[in-house]
């Protein structure tokens, strides 16, 4: 098994300067969330080597000499898209809930709901924790300082098997940019009601969240969620919210980190 390490600082494509300490600490979750056994007989997972593979670029003198010339004046520079992922527990038997400040101080831009069982979510063998069910949703809408995104809410409807979310099923398509490229998405209409059921959100103004070229003004505010249910929630809910920001991190010339957040 190999794979790309998602971390905010690798998904940027500029090469890091020379000098710089590079820590990495990961830690494994535990193997009742990695595993699904519906037999109960408590697999386990055993990691019995693992490799970092790190790909180095060699510099002639002269570039070198150059970047410490212009570190001496200024910071070398790496646009980051970052990334938080937050949880808020939504209590059995709800009809609906409001979370509000679910993001307060710099906006994102853009951001991904979906609700999970929170057994599921905080691990059991006997379920899939990114089993994203529909839950019976029948309005959602996002307020960025008050201002309701979409315009008009999310009005889904899953009853009785009407599959009445064309729109909500949209927003995977306008919320990553995909809508009108040549890229498609593995997640049908059917799939969409049954446990893939995730809502994206472009908040950019210029609906430019995936331009990885293009920024926009870091705005300060709160962002509230609203959502509620057919009849109430059967089991304890955690509404996951995942967040993208645009930032900066900077490296002066004594390999000091800078960054314009605090978390």
């Amino acid at each position: 098994m190999a794979g790309h390490i998602h971390c905010d600082v690798f998904n940027q494509d500029k090469f890091l300067v020379n000098g710089v300490d590079v820590r990495l600490r990961l830690v494994r979750f535990k193997d009742t969330f990695c595993l699904i056994d519906r037999t109960n007989k408590n697999y386990k997972i055993a990691i019995t080597e693992a490799s970092l593979i790190v790909r180095r670029a060699k510099l002639s003198p002269g570039v070198l000499l150059a970047h410490a010339k212009t570190l001496a004046k200024t910071t070398a520079k790496y646009p980051l898209t970052r990334v938080e992922v937050k949880s808020f527990v939504l209590h059995r038997g709800t009809s609906g809930e409001t979370i509000d400040n679910a993001i307060l101080g710099q906006l994102p831009k853009r951001v991904m709901l979906d609700f999970v069982d929170n057994t599921s979510l905080n691990g059991d063998t006997t379920r899939n924790s990114y089993d994203f069910k529909n839950w019976g949703i029948n309005f959602l809408s996002l307020y960025v300082d008050g201002v309701q995104v979409p315009g008009r809410p999310l009005q889904p409807s899953f009853a009785g098997g009407s599959h009445m979310e064309a729109e909500s099923y949209s927003t995977l398509f306008n919320g990553t940019d995909i809508h009108f490229s040549y890229n498609g998405i593995d997640i049908s209409r059917s799939d969409y009601s049954n446990g893939f059921c995730l809502f994206a959100f472009d908040l950019t103004p210029n609906l430019s969240a995936n331009c990885a070229t293009h920024w926009n003004l870091v705005k300060t505010g709160t962002l509230r969620i609203e959502v509620h249910f057919d009849g109430g929630t059967t089991t304890n809910l955690n509404c996951v919210l995942y967040a993208e920001y645009d930032n900066i991190l900077e490296i002066d010339s004594t390999r000091q980190i800078i960054v314009d957040y605090n978390s």
